[in-house]
């Protein structure tokens, strides 16, 4: 296959692949939100869109919600770009230094909030630009950064949205296209015709496994405690009739009674409410833990939770929760029994037989939580032939940003054949193809599940593990994915059709209001 041939693209570096053209020239004609799967070539696209801007003496202006991805963008721009200067820009940088570069540079790679604030202030328009990308656009809703980008944006500039996935809440994706300006949806998947030359297969493998009866009995002894508890709720009339005692419902409790709360309503029935229901919070995220991440993850949760009830601040629902004689019997369980999740035997396994299979395979497994991240990373470092780091985010004591980059680079390199990574791996950072995707455990967000696993079978087939301990919300949160994504698709096409009748009668209201002028 050729090259895209453009004066402003470096020759011999770019694929030239038909839907990428394609979905480019669209973005040209139109404000357009750009859905493609990891690995497809979002970047390409936003690079020829770019190309054709600069071509016609106008700046471009690209957003990415973090520091590594405005550096990874960087460097990929400023090798595929020809006769242009790349400026990068962050919130660390002085105002003034900002101004510069700007006015010095063709295509500036920045966070967003910095430009957010250097606009409000006036410390430059946006008069010489002709094109905004919005990298990771899903998250272009609230008060985030983009939208107040947006604000600043004339018609003649182009707004173009990024993501491997907007998701399935319709109002959500409604609210992003409108925020940014965004009227068309341009969506390919796997297997569109145009698309499917270019797809290595990805095979998505469940593994489930059974909870050892130690962890059933310390999870029995919680279940027992949340009885009594939503007994307690249903006493004061304030469940739903027929709902089980879930997160969901309890997030519902908690809301109404911070809404009469809020009203003026000040009884004892408000009070004892909400403190019942933030210890069934507490029982039921012990719950989780103890059936989908095992029990160092669950004594790492109760250690904290006893810690906040014996400190002067402490929770008074916490207090009340860890007196109680089942609290502490369950406590004692916890503390003595010595064994482990299934779920960790098994991704070893899992790891040494890729390993033994291929010397240079490379394999990323996923977590929600930085305590089983840290298990994983000591379990799988006994496997042989196993070099692993750790990816995760820089609140609370992680990874700076620079740090994250190193990480990524010495997997690149090789010199990391395994990464366990909480979700700062799963969003946006071109992660080199790997030959699988752990999944811990399953993540109700289509989102993140489609993020995660996009990180294998772009340059080759790989396969996608998930684990899933069964008759737990592990099965819960696999369905309500799959459900979602399922859903995504078809709302999109909506969607678009919706945008398009929007566009339309704006263009209208322009006309109409020109012709009165």
């Amino acid at each position: 296959m050729g090259c895209i041939s453009h004066p402003k693209i470096a020759p011999d570096k770019v694929e030239e692949r038909k839907y990428q053209v394609v979905m480019a020239k669209g973005c040209l004609k139109t404000n357009t939100l750009l859905v493609l799967p990891t690995g497809l070539g979002k970047t390409i696209i936003a690079l020829y869109v770019t190309a054709e801007i600069l071509e016609k003496g106008k700046k471009v202006l690209l957003l990415a919600p973090t520091k590594p991805l405005v550096e990874q963008h960087s460097t990929v721009f400023t090798e595929l770009l020809y006769t242009s200067n790349v400026g990068v820009m962050n919130g660390l940088m002085k105002p003034d230094t900002r101004a510069s570069i700007i006015e010095s540079n063709d295509l500036i790679v920045s966070t967003p909030q910095s430009v957010a604030n250097d606009l409000e202030n006036g410390r430059y328009d946006l008069s010489d630009f002709g094109l905004v990308i919005y990298d990771e656009a899903h998250r272009g809703t609230g008060n985030y950064a983009y939208v107040k980008v947006a604000e600043y944006c004339n018609k003649g500039i182009i707004s173009l949205g990024l993501t491997a996935s907007p998701g399935s809440d319709i109002k959500k994706i409604e609210e992003v296209c409108l925020n940014l300006s965004l009227y068309k949806i341009d969506v390919r998947a796997d297997d569109d015709p145009d698309v499917a030359p270019y797809i290595h297969d990805t095979y998505v493998n469940k593994i489930e496994v059974n909870i050892p009866k130690e962890l059933l009995e310390i999870v029995d002894l919680l279940k027992g405690m949340l009885d009594h508890y939503f007994t307690e709720l249903n006493n004061l009339h304030l469940t739903k009739p027929n709902w089980p005692a879930s997160m969901t419902h309890m997030l519902m409790i908690g809301d109404s009674l911070q809404r009469r709360l809020a009203r003026g309503e000040r009884t004892a029935t408000i009070y004892r409410g909400l403190t019942v229901q933030s210890i069934c919070i507490k029982i039921l995220h012990a719950i989780s833990l103890a059936e989908t991440q095992g029990v160092s993850v669950l004594r790492s949760y109760l250690t904290k939770l006893n810690e906040d009830a014996l400190s002067t601040t402490g929770n008074k629902g916490g207090r009340e929760l860890v007196l109680r004689k089942e609290y502490q019997e369950m406590w004692e369980a916890v503390s003595a029994t010595k064994i482990e999740h299934p779920k960790i035997s098994r991704i070893m396994s899992l790891v040494s037989q890729i390993l033994n299979s291929d010397g240079s395979a490379k394999v990323m497994v996923f977590t929600q939580y930085r305590d089983t991240c840290d298990i994983l990373m000591e379990k799988l470092s006994m496997v042989n032939g196993a070099r692993v780091g750790k990816l995760i985010g820089q609140s609370k004591g992680g990874l700076k940003q620079k740090e994250q980059i190193e990480i990524l680079n010495e997997f690149r390199r090789g010199n990391l054949n395994i990464i366990v990574a909480t979700s700062v791996g799963e969003e946006g950072l071109d992660i080199t193809s790997t030959n699988a995707v752990i999944f811990y455990e399953p993540v109700p967000s289509e989102i993140r599940t489609i993020q995660r696993r996009g990180r294998t079978g772009r340059k080759n087939d790989g396969e996608v593990f998930v684990l899933i301990a069964k008759d737990t919300m592990d099965e819960v949160f696999e369905n309500s994915s799959k459900k979602k994504e399922d859903m995504m698709r078809s709302r999109l096409e909506k969607l678009n059709t919706e945008l398009s009748f929007l566009k339309s009668k704006r263009a209208e209201k322009d006309q109409m209001n020109l012709g009165n002028f």
